[in-house]
């Protein structure tokens, strides 16, 4: 059976681990801090600190704005459960917002109802490595966390006056041409759980993009208790993952390619990704026509697990009461599931799914 999920971690992350354990170096440390300089030189963001867990990296980046209590944090219905769980938890009202059919991610549109609607921020969870409307969403003037576990990577290109003098006006005015998930919002939150993009089995980095903004977050991350900050056993494993982030990352984009042409030829879809590539592949979602009973059986038969895509999201946690005015992301919870895609999925294997998806009923 080809499993949906399966680990990249390879023989140099294992050792990574293992010269850890040996040097009894197991607590936040010496390689927390490697780990956090590579990812400063990767993202470009201007300060980070990895976390035990999501729930606490977004803690910490509420206490950084200061919000009164009783704030409503604006969410998607298909963003991870520990989000609106946490926000309960840290004293705020959630706010949970539809997505659009096309890519199940929350626009500008959607987001404005939501702030008419008392929401005061919003965490953008860039499902399946898709990036939103986010400069429009930027533009509607509230603060935005971004959450980047599934995003990693992304890039978005950045809009010129003038394509000829593209360059020039880079050089002049110092301006990337691109640029990359998470340094949109005010902060974003990079999860290092055990199926994300970037794995450290378990913990996240909560990252601010400019100087201003890390000034104020050092000032309560200074103090963290040494209980809340990631250790060197899981920063090991995160650094190694980080360092082979791109070539993991060709090879979920090759797969995808070989997937998304298959799936064509069928009556279901995928979501709508940008044009150019610049979206990062975490998995591969399909959004289903007909019955996900049936197809699940006929990929069973074929040796394939497939899963929900959206088993732990906020939707799924929700009772019948709140859907009323979800009825997309409700739509789309109960018809899209996930088929295998990783970067070990052997080449037998991988022309195995690509013929299921341009079969299935």
């Amino acid at each position: 059976m080809i499993q949906t999920f399966s680990s990249t971690i390879r023989r140099k992350e294992m050792d990574a681990v293992l010269t850890c354990m040996v040097d009894e170096k197991t607590g936040p440390g010496e390689l927390n801090s490697k780990f956090i300089q590579a990812l400063k030189e990767f993202s470009g963001c201007d300060g980070a600190v990895a976390f035990r867990s999501p729930s606490i990296a977004l803690s910490y980046a509420l206490k950084a704005l200061d919000l009164p209590e009783n704030t409503s944090v604006m969410l998607s219905a298909l963003a991870p459960f520990w989000q609106y769980d946490a926000i309960q938890k840290l004293g705020y009202k959630p706010l949970v917002l539809d997505v659009e059919e096309q890519t199940g991610l929350v626009n500008a549109e959607i987001v404005q109802k939501g702030i008419s609607n008392g929401g005061r921020l919003l965490i953008l969870h860039e499902t399946m490595g898709i990036l939103p409307q986010i400069e429009e969403i930027i533009s509607l003037g509230i603060p935005v966390i971004e959450d980047i576990s599934h995003s990693f990577g992304a890039v978005l290109p950045e809009k010129t006056e003038n394509a000829e003098t593209e360059e020039n006006s880079e050089k002049k005015a110092g301006k990337k041409l691109e640029r990359k998930a998470g340094s949109f919002g005010i902060f974003s939150i990079l999860g290092l759980e055990e199926f994300d993009t970037v794995t450290g089995g378990g913990g996240a980095v909560l990252m601010a993009p400019q100087r201003r903004e890390w000034i104020v977050l050092k000032k309560y991350t200074d103090s963290a208790p040494r209980t809340d900050i990631l250790p060197d056993i899981n920063s090991a494993l995160a650094f190694i993952q980080l360092k082979e982030f791109n070539r993991n990352e060709q090879a979920r984009k090759t797969l995808f390619a070989v997937f998304q042409r298959s799936l064509m030829s069928g009556k279901n879809r995928t979501f709508v990704r940008d044009s150019d590539n610049a979206s990062t592949i975490w998995s591969f979602p399909v959004v289903l026509n007909g019955s996900v009973k049936d197809v699940k059986q006929y990929a069973s038969k074929k040796e394939i697990e497939i899963q929900p895509a959206y088993s732990d999201s906020v939707i799924a946690h929700l009772d019948e009461s709140q859907l009323q005015e979800l009825k997309i992301a409700k739509s789309l919870s109960l018809r899209t599931v996930l088929f295998p895609l990783y970067p070990r999925l052997g080449s037998e294997s991988a022309a195995k799914i690509a013929k299921v998806l341009g079969t299935l009923p």
